[in-house]
């Protein structure tokens, strides 16, 4: 599952679905606020819980596609050493039973894929509606119009291009609402992940299966 998690597909849906019912300041200028929900959900305890649910998963599936693997290189070798002594019926039984294998294998990749990517669907949707809920509790109390997600995820442009200002960041509210400490989060992290810089992302390891995707690692929101 090398693509980017099927979340920013989820979090743009939520995100982009506007608070709803706000009303502009007497003022008349219309407060906007923004976050960067990729970020959020990655500070979170259930994403971690999540990740090691997942990883739990996928070793799995490895073993038992490892396996079948294992079978299918042992009968291989087996034909190739001693099919030039068997009969015309028993090495074509033996073409088959290879053939069978590797169709086998090659459903076992597929399902795998497809039970992980379920999998993660089901485990990161309550977190969503968590983030979610936070997010419109912020917007209402903070008297925000809107709330944009900052980052659209890799590959996209970020909706918010430029803030003149760190007044309408809500990421800290958010987290608060969501039983987070900002202040703790950015005392913890490395200078690589502190505002302004985005922390690499690390390559799963290779295996029999696509690894999980995880909720990757993006710059710090200034804090407010």
């Amino acid at each position: 599952m090398k693509q980017k998690l099927i979340a920013f597909l989820v979090v743009m849906t939520i995100i982009t679905t506007p608070l709803l019912a706000q009303t502009t300041p007497a003022s008349g200028l219309t407060k906007i606020g923004y976050t960067n929900v990729d970020y959020i959900i990655g500070k979170l305890p259930e994403s971690k819980v999540m990740q090691n649910q997942l990883e739990v998963t996928k070793a799995q599936l490895d073993k038992a596609l490892g396996e079948t693997y294992k079978e299918a290189q042992e009968k291989y070798e087996a034909y190739q050493k001693n099919g030039a002594n068997m009969t015309d019926v028993i090495r074509a039984d033996k073409e088959k039973e290879l053939q069978n294998l590797q169709t086998r294998i090659q459903e076992m990749q597929n399902n795998a894929q497809t039970s992980l990517q379920t999998k993660q669907q089901q485990l990161l949707e309550p977190i969503l509606t968590k983030v979610n809920n936070a997010i419109q509790e912020v917007g209402k109390e903070s008297g925000f119009l809107y709330i944009l997600n900052m980052d659209a995820g890799a590959g996209t442009t970020p909706i918010i291009l430029f803030a003149a200002s760190e007044d309408n960041n809500a990421t800290n509210l958010i987290l608060r609402k969501l039983g987070v400490d900002p202040d703790k989060i950015e005392a913890a992290a490395p200078a690589a992940a502190k505002p302004g810089t985005a922390a690499p992302v690390t390559a799963p390891a290779k295996t029999g299966t696509a690894a999980p995707a995880t909720t990757p690692a993006t710059a710090a929101p200034k804090k407010k």
